[in-house]
């Protein structure tokens, strides 16, 4: 059976909208007056699905969505909105709600907004269940120096780590920062040989450099070679870049705190705060992060 919680103060339109519901024979419908019997109901029973009103007293809509947000985000919720209320479930959709259905068209529309909701979980769920059971992903690109190339490069590997591990969101923002620091870092230090010391004197400066070589011989040519694979247990990514390499001893300590307000060595420190291995080639032009699913 599929619960479907309806959260309404007036009882009128809660009685309405739950009769439509309770009219399809695999749902059960639960109802509460407010935002705060609502979580108490989510406590003693899970729904699979919440339809809530706005403005209601105690909590209103947009409470109760953020609080499920917190402590059920699995959970959709669908929003009901009477006249004079747009504005409120503009932001409720962007704070979280999955869906909306004007309470003037809750007859027509409710049933059916509600079924494609429930689709659409059922096929995220499938996918959940087949990305548990990859045994390999590879996969390979190469990127011209551009940083917004290089940012969709880096969120694509973060959703694929989210698909496939269900990283959380912090943990997904730690791996994308070093992914960015990585790509950046191949393509101003490796492609374009714009130095930190001249990013430290003139940030300024240092772009202008940068934009200008993007399209000057040789760095035109340069490209950034990236290679991720994935298994159940690790990942690892490879970025190598086309330029003339460094020696990463020479970076100066990252930790010192003489160090650890300038540029230098700054991305590598990051890169192994949240990687559980970073390594170069013995040339300085190719870096591999790796990290555990499951990091001790």
């Amino acid at each position: 059976m599929t619960t479907i919680l309806v959260v309404d103060d007036s009882a009128v339109d809660r009685t309405l909208a739950a009769g439509l519901l309770a009219k399809e024979a695999d749902w059960d419908v639960i109802q509460a007056a407010d935002g705060k019997m609502a979580l108490a109901a989510i406590k003693i029973s899970a729904p699979d699905v919440i339809i809530t009103d706005l403005q209601m007293p105690e909590m209103n809509g947009l409470e109760l969505i953020a609080a499920v947000r917190k402590s059920h985000s699995h959970v959709p919720v669908i929003m009901m909105t009477s006249k004079g209320s747009e504005e409120i479930a503009v932001e409720a959709l962007q704070t979280g709600a999955s869906s909306y259905v004007p309470k003037r068209s809750i007859s027509t529309m409710l049933v059916d907004t509600v079924q494609r909701v429930l689709s659409a979980m059922q096929e995220h769920r499938k996918h959940s269940e087949l990305m548990n059971r990859l045994n390999e992903r590879i996969e390979t690109f190469v990127l011209e120096n551009d940083v917004n190339l290089l940012m969709a490069m880096s969120r694509h590997l973060q959703s694929m780590l989210t698909d496939s591990w269900g990283l959380d969101r912090t943990d997904r923002l730690r791996t994308g920062t070093a992914l960015e620091e990585a790509l950046l870092n191949a393509m101003y230090h490796g492609n374009l040989e714009v130095s930190s010391e001249l990013k430290e004197q003139d940030h300024q400066a240092f772009y202008a450099l940068a934009e200008e070589r993007r399209f000057a011989l040789p760095w035109i040519n340069r490209r950034i070679h990236v290679r991720s694979w994935l298994t159940p247990h690790e990942v690892k990514f490879v970025i190598r870049d086309d330029g003339k390499g460094f020696d990463p001893s020479t970076l100066p300590d990252p930790t010192d705190p003489e160090n650890l307000a300038r540029p230098f060595g700054r991305g590598v420190m990051l890169m192994r705060a949240f990687m559980d291995d970073v390594a170069y080639n013995d040339i300085g032009n190719e870096v591999t992060l790796q990290r555990n699913r499951f990091r001790i």
